[in-house]
């Protein structure tokens, strides 16, 4: 596995630079787990105080995003990275962009919270629940597979993403049915759809950013491509 080697560079300065841009997107994604934990909180509880708290602290995650998207330019214009630095400063800058945006599904979890119509839909929320504690587990490794830069790890979490579309899938085959049975049911239904598709989102970011490790590792860009085709990338 590769990693950051902090005696490489002339400048000491440039190894700080890295090192902080590298700690900073962790710190990021602590956060936005923490938000994707209460919001999932929230929605069980049907907790509108906590909810707020979750959809008030988005501007957080925003700002992280910004800092470091314009850390990331600026060390590209001054130092010039090349191979493993400037992989590494794009994985950091395309995983902040998929970390914002679980950010923003913390968000739409939260608002079916405080949601009077989703509301009546609670005993709905609870097939979401499980869901969506799959969804915090994999983010967590996932992040975790990011700090230690471990491809092999992030290759199996990529997998994951596939078992939480068919929790989703069955999420919405329930939906369906209790529109049919019941139309009068189809707003609050709908506010469910929307926190259950959140939850799916998230896995979603989670894949995106395994393909980033396994970019920064192995220095191939996996995306669109098989899971056969991207173990033979990773074993080579």
């Amino acid at each position: 596995m590769e990693k950051l080697n902090t005696n490489k560079h002339i400048s000491g300065q440039f190894n700080a630079e890295l090192e902080d841009i590298r700690n900073r997107v962790l710190a990021m994604g602590g956060l936005v787990e923490r938000q994707l934990e209460q919001s999932l909180d929230a929605l069980a509880g049907l907790d509108a105080d906590l909810a707020r708290t979750v959809i008030e602290g988005d501007h957080k995650v925003n700002g992280m995003e910004v800092a470091i998207d314009e850390e990331c330019t600026r060390i590209i214009a001054k130092r010039q990275p090349a191979a493993s630095d400037l992989r590494l400063i794009i994985t950091i800058s395309k995983t902040i962009s998929d970390l914002e945006r679980i950010g923003d599904a913390c968000v739409r979890i939260a608002k079916a919270a405080v949601d009077k119509r989703a509301k009546s839909q609670e005993p709905l929320l609870v097939s979401i629940e499980s869901m969506g504690r799959h969804a915090t587990r994999t983010l967590h490794a996932t992040l975790d597979a990011l700090a230690r830069m471990d491809v092999e790890k992030a290759f199996a979490l990529h997998k994951e993403d596939a078992k939480l579309d068919r929790e989703y899938e069955g999420i919405i085959r329930q939906l369906m049915t209790y529109m049919m049975e019941d139309p009068r049911s189809i707003p609050g239904v709908l506010d469910v759809l929307w926190a259950a598709r959140a939850v799916e989102r998230v896995g979603d970011r989670c894949k995106n950013i395994c393909e980033y490790i396994i970019y920064y590792v192995k220095g191939k860009d996996v995306r669109h491509t098989s899971y056969e085709e991207m173990e033979k990338d990773i074993i080579n």
